[in-house]
Parts: structure tokens; sequence; C-alpha cells
């Protein structure tokens, strides 16, 4: 069994083992941190998945009224010290973003996560904060990836940033894999909201190396199913390639496997022989 929560609405989702506990959809759970339990909203209710999942951390049960109102005490003293924070640095006058702000209540700490184009001197800055939010308080400062994956957005596809929602672990993003996928390099084409290249370039990838290795390459003459031809380009998502046929320069899309050599030769034998097999069994 396995279920989802967000701490934040259409924010990132954490899945969980529901233990002994069915909550619904929009029910306010506890989940294990590890600071203490924490209060998320429910959106993916508990029900079987086919893979087998091991060391899921295990729901702690819905939330009481108590919890709820600890989790609304510390939602207002976050949007506090945004605000506090955001005053002061204007004061300092400090080229400083902030992205995000954490709050332990059990240790009394705030964390302020902030953006900048380089690095800040920002001492003064943490005595006015800690005096005026009469806590302890800790700077971090993020990247633009790591920006984007706090704030949320929406990406050119439409949907909420990976990083956002499911993404973990920012994986090394090269030109090549747009090259590879026949994309502009055009960096307002290919760069996600953090200004970086798009993670989700890396997710094909393999896909299309994979093709690349198995497929004639554009030049390369070959024979198909409606005549001899020669490879002038190809279609990965269809898992086709484009041929120019000698017998007039018409183009026809045909799939991979009729133009593939090895795949010919492998039906050329096997078909045969599957083909003598079953003639040689049939009675007369």
């Amino acid at each position: 069994m396995m279920m989802a929560v967000s701490f934040t609405r259409y924010g990132r989702l954490y899945y969980l083992d529901p233990g002994a506990h069915s909550p619904k959809v929009g029910d306010k759970v506890l989940v294990p941190t590890d600071s203490g339990p924490e209060v998320a909203e429910c959106v993916w209710a508990p029900q079987y998945v086919s893979e087998d999942v091991e060391g899921l951390p295990v729901c702690e049960g819905v939330a009481g009224d108590e919890h709820l109102a600890r989790d609304e005490v510390n939602r207002r003293r976050r949007a506090e010290a945004r605000s506090v924070s955001k005053r002061l640095i204007k004061r300092h006058e400090l080229p400083m973003k902030v992205i995000g702000v954490d709050y332990l209540d059990a240790e009394n700490v705030y964390t302020v996560y902030f953006s900048a184009p380089h690095r800040v001197d920002f001492r003064a800055l943490v005595r006015d904060l800690a005096r005026n939010l009469r806590a302890r308080v800790e700077l971090r400062q993020i990247g633009p990836r790591d920006e984007a994956r706090i704030q949320g957005g929406i990406g050119p596809c439409g949907r909420d940033l990976c990083c956002a929602t499911f993404l973990k672990d920012f994986e090394p993003v090269s030109v090549r894999m747009a090259k590879d996928q026949d994309l502009p390099v055009n960096p307002l084409r290919i760069a996600g909201a953090c200004g970086r290249l798009m993670c989700c370039l890396k997710y094909e990838h393999p896909l299309y190396q994979e093709f690349r290795a198995s497929t004639p390459r554009s030049g390369l003459t070959v024979d198909t199913p409606e005549g001899p031809g020669t490879v002038v380009g190809h279609n990965v998502p269809s898992d086709s390639v484009v041929v120019r046929l000698n017998d007039g320069g018409r183009r026809c899309s045909c799939s991979r496997a009729s133009v593939c050599a090895p795949r010919k030769a492998h039906d050329a034998a096997y078909g045969e022989e599957r083909t003598t097999t079953t003639t040689a069994g049939d009675p007369e």
C-alpha cells in the first residue's frame, strides 16, 4: 500500500506507507520528519501498487485539532519572517531575493533561503533578523534550480515543474542532449523556468541514443517495402525512418524494423525456418 501527500498546495509529492490508517484525498495527516511529525495534505489515497517499494516512512495518522493549530501558527510565523526579511534586506540595501522560509518551533530556528548574483555579506542582516524575530536565524544562499524548485511554476509543456513535484535529484544536462534530439540550440527553446537547460532533456535521451545506434544513418541506401531509396531523416517518437525513393524521388515514412538490416536478416532466417517447419508438419 502507498499514499502520497504534499506539504503545500500543488507542491512536491512525498510517498508514505499508510500503515493502519485509511485517509481520504484532502485529509490532513501527520508525516514523520527529522523535527517531529508535520501536517500534510493527502493528495493520493492509499492504494495497492505493482512495484515492491520498501523503506517508506509510515503515516502517523490523521492530524488532530492541536496539530492543525500548531501548523497554522507555524505558517503565520513563516509568513511574518518572510515579510520581515524583505523589509530588512531593503533597509540594508543588499542584492538578495527571499525564496522561502522554514521554521522549527521545537528549536525556535528560522531558515531563510535566498538567491543573489554573488556572495553577500549578511552578518549585520542576521543580527537584525534575530532581534526582530526573537529567534535564531540561518541564511542559506541557493542556486537557480533550487529557486525554481521552491517557488514552483508552470513549464513550457503546460504542467507543473518537475523539480517542484517529483524530481528529487538534479542530473547533469548538456547541450549535446538537445542536439541528439534534433532540437534547436536556442536558449529560449531549451531552457526551463530556472534559466538552465530543461531537466526533461534527460528523460528521452537514452531512447534517441538507442534509436541512432540501431538505425541506418542519413545518406545510406536501404530497401523499403515500397522500393529502394536513401535515408533522409528520422522520427524517433514514431520509431520510423524517412526515405527518399529512387523511383521518382517520392518520400515515404517506414518503420525502423522494415529498413533495419539486422532485423531483416533475423526475419529472413527464422521466418523461413518457421515456414519450413510448419509446412513439414502439415498433413498431406
